[in-house]
């Protein structure tokens, strides 16, 4: 697993700028006033600061912007990182500069002055997402990983309000981690061994095998890794660290390992990407970590359908009907709209054992939700207004793009089946509204349900605000946000 930058904050040491020897990073407002750190490396290095403030780069910077000057005279420093930002800068802001010097970091160790910085822990949380790197399969580089340093006044106080929010960065790492892999590491079997770790967090752990699937008739689940020799499993993670026998909260994940299509095979251009189709599953398994790492006093339920989809003589074929768990059927139109089958099954199986207080699934689940939203927002379904409204305010706190999509009766007809209860795609007209109406047939009338089709945010091919190019870990932070304000019960 990727760990974070040991971060520690410190009494604030005018006198250790000058020696130094990473990166040492100082905040200017955007109106131009410099804190106590910004006036010593100004003075350090006869006025650079002054210069830099006057010069054409500075008048384009935006809040949360930095500016680097290189081997600056006067510092032992490699660099100093000039960042603009509002004292009194709300979290998301300071999280948003945070990482904009977490993407300068590399090896170094940085420190920084934050003294005057009103949520310094958020600017850690910043830096350490964005200085994440996956280098598990580089043989050539080992990452160092310096350490952040952040100068403050109080530090006990600006440590004690970092440590859950480092929890949560940590629990996006596991994320990353998990839909960087290849598919021949991350296998099913690994997967679930890498879920049972989490049992070091308190995190009570069942994976659920093949002949307890079928005994439990998850037909649907079980038809989509038929072609494959990796074991088909569904992974419960329970964090009961709430009210003793309150309804859990429960998140379902997609955990397609590798997505051919099956036997309606997918192109070979870009299937290299379809190793990122257990992207659900990544975040639940991130979340699941999040919340016991901070010891969330909340009662949350992650599962998780862990399956390989491939072509073989044993796969299931177009045209063939499988029953479900809860006993519809279902007629294969084709076999790679695969993850809602994997979804049917865990969905109904959470509320049967659990009758949820509420339930959301994540699922990179289809192209067509690209095609309408991009790579800046998920699309977010839901039969329960005032769950959603809450979940997309949870988005925007943390940054995490979240957009409402539309249900309805008038699309079930799409999925209609001469020869079974349903089809399991609805043609190309509103994809991911089929895809997510297909979802709802196993959604109890009274259960309060989220959809979060995560295909364009989940793995995105140039970097954002807080990864680099690659996995985001997106939803982690807003699940936790999420779960926070709504489910945590002291």
């Amino acid at each position: 697993m990727t760990d974070l930058s040991d971060v520690k904050f410190i009494v604030s040491d005018l006198d250790q700028i000058a020696t130094f020897e990473g990166r040492v990073a100082v905040m200017i407002t955007p109106d131009g006033k410099m804190d106590a750190g910004a006036r010593r490396v100004n003075r350090l290095t006869r006025g650079a600061l002054e210069r830099l403030m006057q010069s054409e780069s500075w008048q384009k910077v935006k809040p949360g912007n930095v500016r680097s000057l290189q081997w600056p005279a006067g510092l032992r420093a490699i660099a100093v990182d000039v960042l603009c930002l509002k004292r009194a800068a709300p979290a998301e802001e300071a999280r948003r500069a945070g990482a904009a010097l977490g993407k300068l970091k590399g090896d170094s160790a940085v420190l920084v002055f934050a003294t005057q910085l009103r949520r310094p822990a958020a600017l850690a949380q910043g830096i350490a997402l964005r200085a994440y790197e996956f280098l598990a399969h580089k043989t050539a580089e080992e990452k160092s990983g310096g350490p952040i340093s952040i100068m403050v006044s109080n530090p006990a106080e600006a440590q004690a309000a970092a440590t859950p929010l480092l929890a949560v960065a940590q629990g996006v790492f596991v994320t990353r981690d998990l839909v960087n892999e290849p598919a021949n590491h991350l296998t099913t079997t690994e997967f679930a061994n890498r879920i049972n770790g989490l049992s070091d967090l308190g995190v009570k752990v069942t994976i659920l095998e093949e002949d307890e699937l079928e005994k439990l008739g998850m037909h649907l689940l079980l038809s989509v890794g038929h072609g494959s020799d990796s074991p088909s499993k569904v992974a419960v993670m329970e964090w009961m660290g709430g009210e003793t026998g309150a309804a859990p909260l429960a998140l379902v994940g997609k955990g397609v390992v590798f997505d051919t299509g099956g036997i309606s095979l997918k192109p070979a251009a870009g299937m290299e990407e379809m190793t990122m189709d257990m992207g659900g599953a990544g975040v639940v398994t991130g979340v699941m970590h999040a919340i016991a790492a901070r010891k969330a006093p909340a009662n949350v339920v992650g599962l998780v359908g862990l399956v390989e989809n491939m072509p073989s003589g044993r796969a299931t074929r177009p045209g063939d009907v499988v029953t479900s768990m809860k006993g519809d059927s279902v007629e294969i139109i084709n076999t790679d709209a695969e993850g809602r089958l994997v979804l049917a099954d865990v969905l109904w199986y959470a509320q049967e054992k659990y009758n949820p207080a509420g339930i959301i699934d994540l699922a990179t689940l289809t192209g067509a939700i690209i095609i309408g939203l991009g790579h800046e927002k998920a699309g977010v379904f839901s039969n329960d207004d005032k769950f959603c409204r809450d979940f997309i305010k949870a988005a925007d706190q943390e940054g995490e793009g979240a957009w409402h999509m539309p249900l309805g009766e008038a699309y079930d007809k799409l999925l209609k089946s001469q020869i079974a209860d349903m089809k399991n795609i609805g043609g190309r007209a509103a994809g991911s509204v089929t895809a997510a109406q297909f979802l709802q047939r196993f959604v109890k009338d009274d259960m309060p349900w989220i959809h979060l089709d995560i295909a364009g945010v989940a793995r995105v091919s140039g970097e954002t605000a807080l990864a680099p190019k690659g996995c985001t870990g997106w939803g982690v932070l807003s699940l936790d946000r999420l779960i926070a304000d709504h489910f945590e019960h002291s």
